[in-house]
């Protein structure tokens, strides 16, 4: 499916160390399975790439932006990504800070669909049993 290693690289480990206060409150919202019950990694590496949040569970990767990146190397870098079945969503640290509670719903909303779209089938597959006339 997509290559997510456990072992956290030295670049991953200086980017957690190092996180912008953007960074460290949106973590605030999404550690401990606070939003919707699903587990958030942060600096992530997958691939040759680290990621700023990743819900494996969800397949989901949040990305903040703050402009340091090329608009060529973010559409290669999520082309990989989702390429390997993941859904990335972006967002400016301007948005963060302007909107932190439409960016955390956007977030939820993403998660929640994700939710409905792997509800496990009732009865085991099997489905409602009706009477036999």
């Amino acid at each position: 499916m997509h290559p997510v290693r456990r072992q956290i690289s030295p670049h991953a480990s200086r980017l957690r160390r190092d996180m912008t206060d953007v960074e460290r409150a949106v973590w605030a919202a999404l550690r401990n399975r606070q939003l919707e019950g699903f587990k958030f990694r942060r600096q992530a590496t997958v691939g040759p790439f680290v990621v700023d949040f990743l819900c494996v569970e969800a397949a989901l990767i949040i990305e903040l932006d703050r402009g340091q990146h090329s608009e060529e190397a973010d559409r290669a870098r999520t082309e990989f990504l989702e390429g390997r079945g993941l859904c990335v969503m972006r967002f400016w640290n301007s948005d963060v800070v302007d909107n932190f509670d439409g960016v955390i719903e956007a977030i939820r909303m993403a998660l929640l669909q994700k939710k409905t779209l792997t509800q496990p089938s009732p009865a085991g597959g099997r489905g409602l049993e009706l009477p036999s006339a």
